[in-house]
């Protein structure tokens, strides 16, 4: 083969299962060649250290680079992982990586993130500022959520509570989930200046820009947050769309950004706020909506036929959300977006 063969040559790369393609040139990382067609392949050191970049060759062959141990072992590569960052094909190849979304996604990075700002918004919720990296850049949809990597291994993940045109900085609301490793740890030692290893961004949680529908935004506890996001980025973006805001908790005192929507109630004409409490005492005297959020919207709209929802919160709420606006109000299921989470050892947010 000449040289200018050798120049010439490009393989394909499949991911699946997004169906995103891009070539690679010869002796050419695949993780370099796909930042550079704007394909979002997870990475992190991009230099073999790390391991963030790992996935499942389906069919082909590469060659590896230098690389530690820790982040690609002899078992892993024999079972038929690799390295994007160091791995250069020596033909086409399909990769398995669902972290790999639908063109336009926002490509996922690890990094460190500093804590800036610890706010306690409710007895059980804390809102942080999180600072980026000097001269570094994390692009996200309002809606999406961040992971965070323990030293353990282990993940804990949280949506992200501003619109990204409201960086760099991330805020996050945090609910103290007792006996939590990491929301103990929010609420006992963490100190500001601390530094916390994240990755993103990730999540289908963000608004359809093409659609002119009236919208039902659901959300339960602190799955408010990436609503809330949702309602900054309509606002940047001037969308006139039609809003019903519904946030259900147990008690009053856990609607703990019930002034932030009152000034947004001030800007937004297009906006309407309806708080629903379920497990209202008589000395919290409230005298707003009662029972489960989910209902209240029922009461409200008989037919969401020509509506969107996007719902986050608890898994029986969302799934009853799910279930009862599309047998009993008509909602086209595929008008159904939804964030759910369950514990902390799932997605605590």
């Amino acid at each position: 083969m000449t040289s200018s063969e050798t120049a010439s040559t490009l393989f394909s790369v499949l991911v699946q299962p997004s169906g995103r393609t891009f070539d690679v040139g010869l002796g050419e990382p695949v993780l370099t060649a796909g930042i550079r067609q704007g394909i979002g392949l997870p990475y992190g050191c991009k230099d073999g250290a790390c391991g963030s970049c790992k996935c499942k060759l389906v069919s082909g062959s590469v060659i590896h680079g230098a690389h530690q141990g820790k982040a690609l072992s002899v078992e892993e590569e024999a079972s038929g992982l690799v390295l994007t960052c160091c791995a250069t094909p020596q033909s086409d190849l399909v990769l398995e990586s669902r972290q790999v979304t639908e063109i336009g996604a926002m490509p996922i990075k690890k990094m460190p993130m500093r804590v800036t700002s610890m706010v306690k918004k409710s007895p059980d919720v804390m809102a942080l500022q999180l600072q980026l990296p000097a001269n570094d850049t994390f692009g996200y949809r309002a809606g999406q959520y961040i992971e965070f990597i323990l030293r353990d291994g282990s993940r804990r993940s949280y949506s992200m509570a501003n619109a990204p045109h409201l960086g760099p900085n991330i805020e996050l609301h945090i609910r103290h989930m007792p006996g939590g490793k990491f929301t103990d740890h929010v609420f006992g030692s963490m100190k500001e200046k601390e530094i916390l290893r994240a990755e993103g961004p990730y999540g289908s949680f963000f608004l359809r820009e093409d659609s002119l529908k009236p919208n039902i935004f659901l959300a339960s506890g602190t799955g408010f947050a990436p609503i809330k996001a949702l309602i900054e980025h309509m606002q940047h973006k001037g969308n006139q769309r039609a809003i019903t805001l519904y946030w259900g908790v147990r008690r009053p005192e856990d609607l703990y950004m019930d002034d932030w929507v009152q000034e947004q109630l001030k800007r937004l004409p297009n906006l309407r706020y309806v708080p629903v409490v379920s497990d209202a005492t008589a000395e919290d005297a409230w005298t707003g909506r009662t029972g489960f959020v989910h209902s209240a919207v029922l009461q409200d709209f008989s037919d969401l036929s020509g509506h969107q929802v996007y719902a986050c919160g608890a898994p029986i709420v969302i799934e009853s959300a799910r279930a009862d606006f599309s047998s009993l109000a008509k909602l086209p299921a595929e008008e159904f977006f939804a964030d759910s989470f369950t514990s902390e050892a799932d997605k605590a947010k």
